[in-house]
Parts: C-alpha cells; structure tokens; sequence
C-alpha cells in the first residue's frame, strides 16, 4: 500500500501527525510502540512464550509425580546448572523446589500466559479494528501498560535465580506460610523468591488496571458511526465485560500484596495471628492480624479472575462459530445479558473458595446459592453455542476444529464444578486432584483452545497470510487427545483421595492407593497422565514452527479470507497506521450470515440496508396510524 493513501486517511487529523509517524524509527515502531496492532502483537508473542515457560514446569513436575525420586534423565544434570544446588541434586528433585514449580506454574500461566493473550492481547489487535476505532484511546497508557507487565514477568522470572529459588507457597500466596517462608539464614531480606512474587505481582496487576481502563473508554468511546451497542461483535462485549471485572477485582488484590509485602519486609502483622510458633520458638510479632483476610482479598479477586481467564474465550468462540456454520449467531441479546450477569455475579461467590475455614450456615448459603446461579447464564451462553451449530453449513477449518472442541471440554469443567459449589461435598473434594481437573478442563481445552482458534482465525489479519491447515490439524488432534488423557483420570485420583499438592504424588498416603479404578491405582494412574503431558508438549512443537514460518512463507490471502462480516475484515490485512483507509460506518448486526435474496452466504457490516430488505425484515402486521 502506497505512502499517499495513508496521507489521506490522516487528513482529518492533520497533516503534521501523518509526517510525525513516517519518522518513527525502529524502536519506536516495533518497541516502544504506541499502535494497537503492535502492542497486542508484543503481548500475545509474550503470553505464547510464558505459556510454554509455564508448561514447562508443569512436564518437569509430572516427572517427580510419576516417577518420585528418581533422577530425571538427560536435563536432570544440567538443572542445578540453571535452578541452583538446591533444586535437582544429581538430578533428583528436592520437595521445596517441586513447590517452587507448583506455584510458579500457576502464577505464570494465569498472569503471564493468560491474561496477557486473551485479554491484551486480542484485546488490543482485534476490539479496535472490530468497533472501526483507529487505535486504542489512551496509546501511550496502552504502552505503558504492557512494559508495566514487562517489568513484572522480568522480576518474576529472576525469583528463580535467587538463593533459595522461587516462591514456594502455592500461587494463592496463603499466610501465615507466605510470610515467613524464604526469610532467616540463608536468604536476602528482598531478593527472596517470595519477596519478589509479590513485587512483580504489583507491576501485573498495574499492567491490567491501565490495560483494562483503556479497553472501557476505547469500546465506549470509539465505536464506528452506526455502531450501536447492540450491533457489536459478541468478542466485544465480552472483552468489556472482562475489562470491568480487572478494573473492580485487581485493586483490592493489590493492597493486600502490599500488605503482605510489608508483613514481609516491615515485619507488620496485618495476616499474621498472635502466638505463632515456627520450628518450635514463638515468631516475635506484634500478631493481631487475620490469615483468613488474606484469603478473602485474594478470592475476591481470584474468583472474578477465572471469568476474566474465560470470557475473551467465549467471545472468540462465538466469532468463529457464526463464521464458520454461515448462519447468524443464536440468541445474541440472550448472550450478552447473559455476559453482563456472570460479571455482575462473579463478585458474589468468592466465598466457595473456603468452604473449608469454618464459616457459618447462613454465609455458606448465600455463598452456595450465588455459585449455582452464576452456572445459569454459562449454560445459556453454552446453550446458545450449540443451537448456532444446528442447521448450519459447517465448515471443518483449524479454528472451527479448536472452537467446536471448547464446547464439550468447556461442558465438563463447568458441570464438574456443580458439586464443589455444596460445603458439603466439598469437604471431601477441597484440595484433591478433582479440583485440578475441574478447573484445568475451563482454562487448558476450555480458554486455550479458545486462544489457539482465536490465532488460527486472526492470523491473516495481522499478516496477509494463513497458517497451514495441514500442520493445525497435526496440532489439534493429539493436543485433543491428550488433553482428556491428562485431566480425565484427575477426577478418579481426586475422588479417590489423592492430595493436590503433594510432591511424591500421594504415594506414602494409602487411601489413594487401596481401591483400583480402571485396573490403576490412585498413584498409577500418574504414569499414562505424566506421558500425556509430555507428549502434548512435543504436539505443541508443529504449532510453534507453523506459526513463525507461517509469518514469511503462509498462503497469501486477501483482506476477507473467512468471508466473515465483521468489520476488522474491511481493513487491509495487515491494517496500516490508523486500520482503516475510510472510516466505516456500520448499518447492521454483527452476524449477517446467509441471508435470504443475496448473492453471497455473507452480508458486511458496513453494506447499507437496502429497500428491498426493509420490506423483507418487518412484514406489516396491522396499518400504523401516522399522526401528520
């Protein structure tokens, strides 16, 4: 695209910013950039890398479930090199540095491989060029909001390399264990693997506050003329919706780190009871504090987190799904209500996180009660998914093949979740492998398989090329396959008793291991879990490879290679500085697909309404009374 038509696209805007982005230097164009398209680019190569960071400590702590205490072969000698002497000694894993995975895997793959790629990062690329906005409203926030995570992830990262390793009290961070392990002998009083948790977890949390703002004035700001809110995308929405769940979630999270950061650092006791007894000597503290008001600061958060980790899915699924059956979405005014009411709903359950800390019957009511509700308005979305199947021409592309598994893995996590939602069967479930299971099947096949479709779907967009079918379905079928081969048998070690956290996998504990479920004992069944992991790690390597190669070498594609209706796909792909070389303008829905009379199966959003199908639409039931 020649130099002219992006001069006249910036005419509205002057001709001095148009000559001011020309000038733009590498690192300001590629860095330190304040375009959308670049930012959500940064953040989504960023998730993708710390998703993979984040498996990997997952596939090294499989191996210490499988096969406990014995030397991991090949890397196993090289790990202390990395991790330090306390880590693998001959190749061995240690109990606090399988903690240490436990909790890092955790942290990074929610807030450093997640959050940034649903959220920011298809956030960032998409919701602008989806509401015909040229860019975000607030660049420079939008910027200062991915090297905010930048510097989190960093600090975060560097906790390994500390004396003593990385934070080792699980990813909730729970005190009074938060905030006296990694102190004494032996450790820094700030460079400390749990010290430095909790400083990068501030420079997260900024990054979302300042993304999320951002994402709020954008969509409310900046929609294309005819753009009406009931004419958005549903991704939309829900990426609206997320972005005020960060907003009103994130804050009291982050005064609690604070608070614990000063537990740590200041030696206040805001969690920390009177008459604590470490390793047998009284902790000198004022004392005072309550353990338990960490844990409501941290759910209060963390349970609006998991919709946060699940609506940019939901709101991908449903582009792809009308796309890809060629008929409009099912429901559309039920799914957004449906979106505004789990927002709503996701502050009032954060309670059932602890069921187990003694609280009363009319508090475990309400908390039960808001927890069953909260399942109506997803089973609605999920409902409405799979009636927009029904009656469609499917079409069996990579990002439908993603989308259509994230129906029934999403359908397994959430009813798995049903029991949980009672005290009283969670007494017995609390803290086993059945909690891993019900929530990994939301957010591995549930939202990462939302993700995967998503990049499969917008890759064009960002590059003028498409990803090789061929290599998607190599990716898809096996990371499928393993999926449910990993999470499935969770629910048995779970019922069967086996301990979440456990670092021998719960072989020294007999309940696991007395009774047999499909021939396995609770302990066995780690061995084909463990070798699914793994496997699905080398299923991720076609992916890797298709995407960078895909980059250069990809089928070239025209600006519409879904023929979707949408209006991102009205820009040229890539779209230049500003996305749109006129500024659209919307006269219909998001999801005009097949409609009757047309010449093509897909209607834009941005093609007039003609005369012929206002007669078409409103049959006139009864003569109207039109006072002159």
């Amino acid at each position: 695209m020649d130099a002219t038509s992006v001069e006249t696209h910036h005419e509205p805007h002057g001709h001095d910013a148009a000559h001011e982005h020309h000038e733009l230097g590498w690192w300001r164009k590629y860095i330190f950039s304040t375009d959308h398209k670049v930012i959500g680019i940064q953040y989504g190569i960023t998730g993708l890398l710390f998703l993979l960071i984040g498996f990997s400590l997952m596939m090294l702590m499989r191996w210490q479930l499988a096969y406990p205490g014995q030397a991991l072969p090949v890397i196993g000698k090289w790990l202390p090199h990395i991790f330090g002497p306390g880590s693998m000694p001959d190749g061995k894993m240690t109990p606090d540095f399988y903690n240490s995975l436990g909790a890092m895997h955790g942290t990074i793959m929610i807030f450093l491989g997640v959050v940034p790629l649903a959220f920011a990062a298809f956030g960032n690329f998409v919701v602008p060029l989806q509401i015909g906005a040229p860019d975000m409203t607030f660049p420079k926030v939008n910027m200062a909001s991915y090297w905010a995570l930048f510097v989190g992830a960093s600090i975060m990262v560097t906790s390994f390399f500390v004396p003593g390793g990385a934070a080792k009290s699980g990813w909730t961070s729970y005190v009074p264990l938060a905030a006296i392990s990694d102190t004494g002998q032996g450790y820094n009083p700030i460079f400390n693997g749990q010290t430095l948790w909790l400083i990068g977890f501030i420079f997260l949390i900024t990054s979302s506050l300042l993304g999320a703002i951002n994402f709020i004035t954008t969509i409310i700001q900046l929609r294309a003329k005819g753009l009406t809110w009931m004419r958005l995308p549903f991704f939309v929405w829900a990426q609206f919706v997320t972005a005020f769940l960060l907003v009103l979630a994130f804050p009291p999270l982050e005064a609690a780190i604070v608070m614990q950061l000063m537990d740590r650092v200041a030696h206040t006791s805001f969690f920390m009871p009177s008459g604590l007894v470490v390793n047998g000597t009284p902790l000198s503290i004022s004392g005072g504090g309550s353990p338990l008001l960490w844990q409501h600061l941290f759910w209060f958060l963390g349970h609006p987190e998991v919709y946060v980790l699940i609506l940019p899915a939901f709101g991908i699924v449903a582009e792809i799904l009308a796309n890809n059956s060629r008929k409009p979405l099912w429901g559309y005014k039920s799914l957004v209500f449906s979106v505004l009411v789990i927002g709503f709903l996701s502050f009032i359950v954060w309670a059932h996180h602890m069921w187990m800390t003694g609280m009363g019957s009319a508090v475990s009511a309400f908390f039960q009660t808001t927890t069953l509700l909260i399942s109506i308005p997803s089973v609605i979305i999920l409902s409405a998914f799979f009636i927009s199947l029904w009656g469609g021409s499917i079409r069996f592309n990579v990002p439908m093949l993603f989308t259509i598994a994230f129906l029934p893995m999403f359908g397994i996590g959430g009813l798995t979740g049903i029991p949980l939602a009672f005290n009283s069967a969670d007494l017995y479930l609390h803290d086993t492998y059945y909690i891993i299971a019900h929530f990994h099947y939301i957010v591995a096949p549930g939202t990462i398989f939302g993700l995967f479709a998503g990049i499969y779907y917008w890759f064009p967009k960002a590059t003028g090329r498409k990803m090789n079918e061929f290599w998607g379905k190599v990716h898809f079928w096996p990371t499928l396959v393993c999926m449910n081969v990993i999470f499935l048998p969770m629910f048995l070690q779970g019922m069967a008793g086996m301990h979440r956290r456990w670092y021998d996998g719960g072989q020294g504990w007999n309940v696991a291991n007395e009774h047999t479920i499909w021939g396995l004992t609770g302990f066995q069944w780690n061995h084909p879990i463990s070798w699914a992991a793994w496997i699905m790690g080398l299923a991720q390597i076609p992916f890797i490879i298709n995407f960078f190669w895909s980059i250069k070498h990809g089928e070239k594609v025209n600006d519409n290679p879904w023929e979707a209706t949408t209006l991102e796909w009205t820009a040229p792909s890539p779209p230049p500085h500003g996305n749109f070389l006129t500024p659209p303008v919307a006269y219909r829905g998001p999801y005009e697909y097949s409609l009757p009379g047309r010449e093509r199966d897909y209607t834009m959003q941005n093609e007039p309404v003609e005369p012929a199908e206002r007669s078409r639409r409103k049959p006139a039931a009864e003569p109207v009374l039109v006072s002159h």
